[in-house]
């Protein structure tokens, strides 16, 4: 119960009880994954706590780069695997087989590679 804000970039269906119930008194939780079925809560969560569930969705360029602007003062940074685009199929594969820890970001240099 003593964080502030959460950033909820999930979109697969989870339990956000649990992460609502993290937020300390006036916390928000902002989520800008769109699951393909609605969350299930106690509104109490909420409640005991004034805290506050909200949604978004992605921003426009300025918004974006306002945001790799914060998290760039403020030491915020993500947990990713970068890969050439020759292993697209093994990540996607990896993908399937839920054998991925972080996020997959093609590093776009390897591309002139596959051009050359």
């Amino acid at each position: 119960s003593g964080l502030d804000f959460i950033l909820n970039c999930v979109s697969a269906p989870i339990k956000i009880s649990p992460y609502l119930a993290l937020l300390k008194r006036d916390g928000t939780m902002v989520s800008v994954g769109i699951p393909d079925k609605p969350y299930e809560f106690s509104p109490f969560v909420l409640l005991a706590g004034r805290r506050r569930l909200s949604a978004s969705s992605i921003g426009g360029i300025r918004e974006t780069q306002e945001m790799l602007d914060f998290c760039a003062e403020n030491g915020i940074t993500s947990d990713i695997e970068i890969i050439p685009i020759q292993q697209i199929n093994e990540a996607f594969d990896r993908m399937v087989k839920s054998d991925v820890k972080y996020r997959f970001v093609i590093d776009l240099a390897s591309l002139q590679q596959t051009e050359a």
